[in-house]
């Protein structure tokens, strides 16, 4: 009678001698897919004593195992796939011995059933990790989705210059220079540095063992033009951060900066490419020397503007002084000639009114020619804008114009919605002196921290009057309560939601 033997797939363990596999068997999935077409059972030659040991089976007919032949077959197949679910892993018990073999070998049974128990239990464990990994997933997500937008602004860039200034405070200089003409020399020099170094070749960095095709040549071909394409867009960046740059935001353009190189060294990390450290830092110092120079040349106009502000403040306060001389001249000829007529026609209550008219006239151009002379004296007032800026904010300055009105209705021209009202006007032999003082006491209160020379202070006119009486004595006149007459007509007629979103000042 025919005779077969099982014959296992190339690189799969050899079984023990005269073993065959048990109903129900499986290979195991981490062995080598077989052959297609791979014949399991090759026929061998009748023999004597396995003629004996068939003839003691009960049905007395020797079986062909075909019915294996497919199940082994079959379940090479599936281990092609290496997709097994845990049923296919699981290995039946033989029910019977085949026709045409011994029983197999107890101790390959014991081995092949210890790996399946072993198979099941780092089954298991994988299972219990996908499980924790899963809960952790849903841990985090669940964070996530109860994160505020301020949780994940340190995530990303933020290019909201309002919320940047903010964080920024006030502005401090990286690299402090007299004014903006040397800034822009500095400028000029480090682009001559950029240029200097991508000719070098010194602006982005790349592994020369990189290799394309078993092409060194190629390889390092691919890598000098990835690196100009690299270099390229990274300089592609950096150009646009300096051109977005406004005056003291430059915390956003250099994180910008940060997040390219990161994403360049992490795109070309196969030919360990990166941007220089060097050239980096020169492009850095690029962007602060661009932020100094706006903030300079905003801060230049700013003292110019100021500048020019001052000397026409003090050309009309001049002419007023010179217009007021010419005045108190004529005036001053005119009773003298008055004066020389009542004398001949001797008029003695005429002549003593003359006289008097005639000194108060002296006294004035006396005090017109020291006022003109001392460029100190003048007035300090206090005035406040409920509608334009609150209660809680007056403004403390100082003019030397003969009229001081003069200066507080100028400040109130189409620039503010209301007109000032005026709190204090003292006049001061050193108005400067006085002026300074008071901007002094109250100088944490500014409304601008920034720029100085802007003189609104978060105070009350009590506040100011307080210290205005304890630095130069009683005050003959101070209001504290503002009148803000079209203030209080216009609120009456707001639309109702500005009206209730505004409220009383």
């Amino acid at each position: 009678m025919a005779q077969y033997r099982f014959v296992p797939a190339p690189e799969w363990p050899v079984p023990p001698e005269g073993w065959s596999p048990p109903k129900g068997w499986t290979p195991d999935p981490a062995w080598p897919a077989a052959p297609v077409g791979w014949n399991f059972w090759v026929l061998e030659e009748e023999a004597a004593a396995d003629a004996d040991a068939i003839s003691d089976d009960s049905s007395g007919v020797a079986v062909e195992p075909m019915a294996e032949v497919v199940a082994i077959t079959e379940a090479a197949d599936q281990s092609n796939e290496r997709v097994l679910s845990q049923s296919d892993r699981e290995v039946t018990p033989p029910i019977g011995e085949s026709s045409t073999s011994e029983a197999p070998d107890n101790n390959a049974s014991t081995r092949l059933n210890d790996e399946i128990e072993a198979r099941r239990g780092e089954l298991a464990e994988l299972e219990d990790l996908i499980a924790e990994r899963r809960h952790q997933l849903d841990r985090v997500q669940a964070e996530l989705d109860q994160a505020s937008e301020s949780d994940l602004r340190g995530r990303f860039v933020e290019l909201n210059d309002a919320v940047v200034l903010q964080e920024v405070g006030i502005y401090e200089y990286h690299h402090p220079l007299e004014n903006a003409e040397q800034y822009r020399d500095a400028l000029d020099d480090l682009q001559e540095r950029l240029k200097d170094s991508i000719r070098e070749g010194k602006a982005v960095l790349a592994s020369d063992m990189f290799s394309y095709n078993n092409s060194l040549a190629m390889g390092r071909k691919m890598t000098s033009d990835f690196s100009k394409l690299m270099l390229r867009a990274y300089n592609s960046e950096a150009d646009s951060s300096v051109r977005s740059l406004r005056a003291g935001n430059v915390a956003t353009a250099r994180r910008r900066l940060e997040a390219s190189v990161s994403t360049i060294a992490r795109l070309g990390n196969m030919m360990e490419m990166r941007i220089a450290p060097e050239y980096h830092g020169l492009r850095l110092q690029e962007v602060e020397l661009t932020a100094d120079y706006l903030m300079k040349v905003q801060e230049e106009r700013e003292v110019a503007r100021e500048e020019r502000e001052r000397l026409r403040e003090e050309r009309k306060a001049e002419q007023e002084l010179q217009r007021e001389r010419e005045r108190l001249d004529k005036e001053r000829a005119h009773y003298a000639n008055a004066l020389e007529a009542l004398r001949d026609q001797g008029s003695d209550a005429e002549y003593a009114d003359l006289e008097q008219r005639l000194a108060d006239i002296d006294a004035a151009i006396e005090q017109n020619d020291f006022r003109a002379a001392n460029i100190r004296a003048g007035y300090v007032y206090v005035i406040s804008n409920v509608g334009a800026f609150g209660q809680h904010v007056v403004k403390i300055g100082m003019t030397r114009r003969l009229d001081p009105m003069d200066r507080v209705r100028e400040l109130g021209d189409a620039s503010v919605p209301f007109p000032f009202d005026v709190h204090a006007i003292y006049f001061s032999q050193d108005a400067v002196t006085l002026e300074n003082e008071l901007h002094t006491s109250f100088a944490d209160r500014r409304l601008n921290q920034v720029n100085l020379r802007r003189e609104f202070f978060f105070a009350t006119p009590h506040e100011v009057r307080e210290l205005l009486a304890a630095k130069v004595g009683n005050l003959l006149e101070f209001v504290e309560d503002p009148e803000a007459t079209q203030y209080f007509q216009s609120h009456a007629l707001w639309p109702d939601s500005v009206s209730t979103q505004m409220g009383p000042l």
